[in-house]
């Protein structure tokens, strides 16, 4: 099933094997993902097309300064035959969200997806809501732009698995993409390969991949290192110690093994940890780059030996 979804989704998204994969690994593992790239990479696209490849129900959420939490969550209304609230579905109420240039609305309307990324749930006029199985929160942000944006703050931007960046093709697979557009192959014609169950039941194996206690024991290590890290303000939280195991089991599941190796953990560390660390002053004055500094914190763990 996992072949088939990979090869579906290569099929329509050209060219960037290893991102649709830790795409993958974010869905397989229960988690979220932020695409923060510049404008015509195909963030969108790459959402739509997960979306297409699997029979489940897709929303989108274009943010805009003027969305409100309501806009997300949905909104209670007063029936005048039945006397009565009914709650009025938001646009988060799907399995697979799409939420698009996040950084563009309000701080409120970002926060409104805290609660629904952490609990698969929403709160409504009291009430909780909650939301499909499986659920997905996939963000898009364009990263140079500043005029009317909202950053994410720490908080939201711990509640996301990775964050990745797609970048541009290659010579030969933008031409094979153009060639594809020329003859309307696009994600609107696309057929699902894989039904929600099956998404749940890879779910279930991946919760099954055995985790050796050695394996634990680098992973900790790993994030101790970016707490002591002189560095970095904020080193990895309690949650990127839990998402790089999730992240490692589900790499693991993706290459065939019911076990992780320490392979996996040093393969996902940088997407899962790299947008929970922040810079000191003096780093980003020197313009210290987060990702190498975790590849000599990869390199300075010491690699379990059985």
């Amino acid at each position: 099933m996992i072949n088939r979804l990979r090869k579906q989704i290569n099929e329509y998204f050209i060219g960037k094997e290893e991102v649709v994969d830790n795409v993958l690994i974010c869905l397989l593992a229960c988690g979220h993902v932020l695409l923060e790239d510049v404008p015509g990479v195909g963030k969108t696209t790459l959402a739509k097309t997960l979306a297409g490849s699997i029979d489940c129900s897709f929303g989108r959420i274009q943010f805009t300064p003027d969305t409100l939490p309501s806009d997300v969550v949905g909104v209670s209304v007063y029936n005048l035959k039945t006397r009565e609230f009914e709650y009025k579905e938001g646009a988060v109420m799907a399995e697979i969200v799409l939420a698009d240039e996040i950084n563009r609305t309000s701080p409120k309307t970002q926060a409104s997806l805290l609660e629904a990324m952490a609990e698969g749930c929403v709160t409504v006029d009291g009430k909780r809501h909650p939301l499909p199985n499986p659920f997905m929160v996939i963000a898009t942000q364009n990263p140079i732009e500043f005029l009317g944006t909202y950053p994410l703050p720490e908080a939201q931007m711990d509640r996301f698995m990775m964050r990745l960046s797609i970048g541009y093709p290659g010579a030969e697979e933008e031409i094979a993409m153009a060639k594809k557009f020329m003859a309307g192959k696009t994600s609107e014609t696309m057929s699902s390969v894989v039904k929600e169950g099956d998404i749940l039941a890879m779910r279930e194996a991946v919760n099954a991949v055995h985790v050796s206690d050695a394996v634990l024991q680098y992973i900790r290590e790993i994030i101790a290192l970016t707490r002591e890290e002189e560095r970095f303000v904020l080193g990895a939280s309690p949650r990127a110690t839990l998402f790089l195991l999730s992240a490692a089991r589900a790499r693991a599941f993706l290459e065939g093994r019911d076990f992780v190796k320490p392979d996996d953990v040093k393969a996902t560390a940088v997407n899962v940890l790299h947008h929970r660390l922040v810079l000191t002053s003096e780093a980003r004055i020197r313009k210290e780059d987060t990702d190498r500094i975790l590849q000599a914190i990869l390199l300075k763990a010491r690699i379990p030996k059985e």
